[in-house]
């Protein structure tokens, strides 16, 4: 069984008088342990495919099927578990307090998760994700005192606060430069690889999705190609081979 399954999933939006088709009799599998990286042009639907996929949107129609559950008709309430427990979100804007810690960032959710609401239990989980992402000696600097990569990976350590089996990144390197952006694929593909965590996700760069295993590409509403990488990019080896970094 699939850990993701949608059939004939179909997204219409009303703007004005305009009728909007933005998912148009999408079907896709996708199988535990995978690293999918959706591609396509702006307005292709890969964004709102994401968002149905990740519970903050809902399907004008179609089938959705998370671990064999239909998700598609579910309360708001249990769409808002299923974020909270099964699934972790990175976005390309960090969205990390200003004001607050990189641990104090990453204790954020637990904050919902009435299982894990002492203060102590807390702390213990957060440093064990910033460690994860390599982060275990910026525990107490402020956004502003990291730079975008490390940025970013404080925010991969709080999408797995609550040990997720879904990341889904929003354009995660958006914001980096080339080697930052190497360096956030190589967090993910570890976490891939050696979690076994599913990873999707959207990029508009094809030298970023061939990090994944497999590509899907949107166009119009609907996928144009679903391919499997056959030369996949591997993160380590790209930043073994880069210079090291010279400081001023």
């Amino acid at each position: 069984m699939s850990l993701i399954s949608v059939r004939d999933l179909k997204k219409t939006y009303i703007v004005g008088d305009i009728e909007v088709r933005a998912l148009r009799h999408v079907s896709l599998d996708v199988e535990a342990g995978e690293f999918l990286a959706v591609t396509g042009p702006s307005g292709s639907g890969k964004s709102t495919f994401m968002h149905i996929l990740g519970c903050l949107d809902r399907p004008t129609s179609g089938q959705y099927l998370l671990d064999g559950k239909d998700v598609s008709r579910l309360s708001k309430n249990d769409l808002a578990r299923i974020r909270n427990h099964q699934i972790g979100f990175v976005f390309q804007g960090f969205n990390l307090l200003s004001r607050t810690s990189a641990l104090e960032n990453v204790e954020l959710p637990l904050l919902y998760n009435s299982a894990a609401s002492k203060g102590s239990d807390r702390k213990r989980r957060a440093m064990e994700s910033l460690k994860l992402v390599g982060l275990e000696q910026r525990t107490h600097h402020l956004p502003n005192q990291l730079s975008g990569g490390q940025q970013q990976r404080v925010a991969i350590a709080r999408s797995l606060i609550n040990n997720p089996s879904i990341l889904l990144a929003d354009e995660p390197t958006g914001n980096l430069d080339t080697r930052t952006s190497i360096e956030v694929m190589d967090v993910f593909q570890t976490l891939n690889k050696e979690r076994g965590i599913t990873v999707l996700l959207i990029t508009h760069e094809r030298d970023i999705a061939e990090y994944g295993t497999r590509i899907v590409a949107f166009r119009d509403g609907v996928i144009k190609t679903d391919e499997k990488i056959t030369n996949r990019r591997i993160a380590s080896q790209e930043l073994a081979a880069l210079p090291p970094v010279s400081v001023d």
